[in-house]
């Protein structure tokens, strides 16, 4: 008996490092290097000027990726089931506005007053004031958009937006947030920016090769447009006008979280949300493609996940971090995107049943930035 149960326990463990060694996973991790982290000292010195964040409920409904407000003020945010939720300019009122069924992210408003939404399940929506929803573009290039996540309209009306991943599609993974750590740990370059042109009804891609795309920025004066290569914990510029049209280069990198929505704020600041702040084993396994695949053949409790850690900037058209404001409680979790008006800032986040809002007095934000000309 006990040498049956030796061989027994030699038998388990052998089927245990077959399985961590060689069990196939969806990833196909490639080699690179993670830049260095800095942490948070400089310009991201730690601060708790998040920490008055106020919350305001969405009805039952969870995870308020990103704000968006009409010209009354109203604020709406999209949620996990689909429903963009409208709230009045007090925060009050939470009503169920319109329904993509699917799962709608980043939205902006047109000149039209139509709301745009990239929705992770349906690509690229126009929401009209009525609430019924129309299809705008599903593919790019003959590529379909597998996983839409921000978005911007430019001053000319065309519609900057993300594909997270041409490879790993939300509605295959059962939601975003596997997707996106799937997107993350492979680092293999499958997100792309797209535009879409009203006047021909088609999307094209600006830019690919990027490590999970996400938010995206237009330039108050439509001279570049701004993507978050989250991946790669950097902002990247594409300009769109000028002598380096078509060309990118980054607006600030070596950042200490991973970047997720962007927003154009007001005089001259963008803004840059921070899912989470970097996770060291995630850096550490950059350029070690098979340690990478064994993690992931981890239990999911035990892989890499995100910190609730509150952190925003605000960044000028030079990359110069302005505004930084953070909660290193998180009592706001997995801040996601940033709304900015006159006298609040929005915050949306993915995973919680309300949305938050700073008083900008509150906090001594925000001082103007300089404006693209200068």
């Amino acid at each position: 008996m006990r040498r049956r149960a030796v061989w027994a326990g030699v038998g388990t463990a052998a089927l245990v490092l077959v399985y961590f060694l060689a069990w196939p996973v969806p990833i196909d991790p490639v080699e690179w290097e993670a830049p260095v982290n800095p942490g948070y000292t400089g310009a991201f010195e730690v601060n708790e000027r998040l920490a008055q964040v106020e919350t305001f409920s969405i009805g039952d409904n969870v995870g308020p990726e990103a704000v968006a407000v009409d010209g009354e003020g109203r604020v709406y945010v999209s949620t996990k089931d689909g429903w963009i939720v409208r709230l009045q300019s007090d925060g009050s009122a939470a009503e169920n506005w319109a329904n993509t069924d699917g799962r709608p992210l980043g939205m902006e408003f047109d000149a039209a007053g139509n709301l745009i939404v990239a929705d992770a399940h349906h690509g690229l929506l126009s929401v009209a004031p009525d609430g019924s929803v129309s299809l705008l573009v599903m593919e790019a290039d003959g590529i379909p958009i597998r996983f839409a996540n921000d978005l911007d309209v430019a001053p000319d009306g065309r519609i900057y937006f993300t594909d997270s991943s041409t490879k790993f599609a939300p509605i295959d993974w059962e939601g975003t947030t596997a997707a996106a750590l799937l997107e993350l740990m492979e680092h293999g370059g499958n997100g792309r920016l797209l535009v879409y042109d009203p006047e021909i009804g088609s999307a094209t891609a600006v830019i690919d090769g990027l490590s999970y795309a996400n938010g995206v920025a237009v330039a108050h004066d439509g001279s570049f447009v701004l993507v978050n290569d989250m991946g790669s914990y950097r902002v990247l510029r594409v300009w769109l006008r000028g002598p380096y049209t078509g060309s990118s280069e980054p607006l600030i990198e070596e950042l200490p979280g991973f970047p997720d929505n962007l927003s154009r704020g007001l005089d001259g600041r963008y803004w840059v949300a921070f899912i989470s702040p970097r996770n060291s084993l995630v850096d550490a396994l950059s350029d070690n493609p098979f340690l990478r695949k064994v993690v992931q053949r981890l239990p999911a409790f035990l892989r890499p996940a995100a910190t609730h850690y509150g952190h925003i900037i605000a960044v000028d058209h030079s990359g110069r971090v302005i505004e930084d404001l953070q909660d290193p409680r998180g009592a706001l979790p997995m801040i996601s995107g940033v709304r900015e008006t006159e006298d609040f800032l929005w915050l949306g986040n993915v995973e919680s049943p309300v949305v938050g809002r700073i008083n900008k007095t509150q906090v001594q934000c925000c001082k103007a930035a300089l404006t693209d000309h200068e």
